[in-house]
Order: structure tokens, then sequence, then C-alpha cells
């Protein structure tokens, strides 16, 4: 028997939409700023964030979770600028880069950890254990 995650019936128009705009405009780019590709998945134990970074270093990486969010924000350079006419396409995108999402479940924030390898940073989260026993409570008779 599969989970069916709980989602109230007004998010389902949101997040229709979210789906629709990611369709239509998969990368933001302005002024230099992108959003970086990133799969989000979870497994028993964890919920998994990867962020395809290539060329990014590490150190200029920063990422962050608050209120279930998972930010990654950071920025990468080209050293090298060819400045001759001629090009076909110039896709290569650097400069700042931010991306943001809800996390599917509540998650440890204290427990995260983040490892990058071969231009993919993997951030990986626990997720938070619901309360097992439930709590009883006295009534008071007024």
């Amino acid at each position: 028997m599969a989970l069916i995650p709980f989602r109230p019936w007004w998010a389902r128009p949101f997040e229709e939409m979210e789906r629709m705009f990611e369709e239509e405009f998969p990368r933001f780019e302005e002024k230099g700023v992108f959003a970086p590709e990133m799969d989000v998945y979870e497994t028993d134990k964890d919920v998994i964030a990867e962020v395809s970074l290539p060329g990014v270093e590490p150190k200029n990486v920063d990422v962050s979770v608050e209120d279930n969010t998972l930010t990654v924000k950071g920025s990468t350079e080209r050293k090298v600028e060819v400045k001759k006419k001629g090009y076909y396409r110039k896709e290569i995108s650097s400069g700042s880069f931010y991306r943001s999402i809800s996390l599917p479940v509540p998650v440890v924030k204290e427990k995260a950890k983040a490892e990058f390898e071969n231009g993919i940073l993997k951030v990986t989260l626990p997720k938070a254990q619901p309360e097992k026993k439930a709590k009883k409570i006295e009534i008071k008779i007024k």
C-alpha cells in the first residue's frame, strides 16, 4: 500500500500553476541571475535535493533550511570571456544563482548535510519523526 501525501483542497490549483510555470519557464535568467536545476525526492528516512552546479566552487554556495524551505544560493563567474563575434549559441550561465523550494514533509534541519561531487550538490535532510504517543490532556472542572 503506497502512502499518498496529504494536500489540502486549496493547494491543488497552486501546485498546478507552479508546475505550469516550471514547464513554460524552466530557468529564470535576468541580469546575471539564474536558477539551477534541482531534483527533489524522498526515501523512507530522508528528503534529498540534488542541484546541478557544474563549474561552481563549493565555497561560493550557501545552503539553508528555514520554515521547511530549502534555499541554495551563490555565484559563479567565467574567468575567460571570449569577446569575438561569431557565436552560434551562448548558454553557459554565470553570475548569481538562487533556488528556493518548499519541502514536501517536515525535516530536522539541525541534522541536514550537504555534499558536493562532480558538479552536483546533494543535500540530505532527515525527515522529522511524528510523535508516536498521544498526549492525554486532563480536563479541569470549573
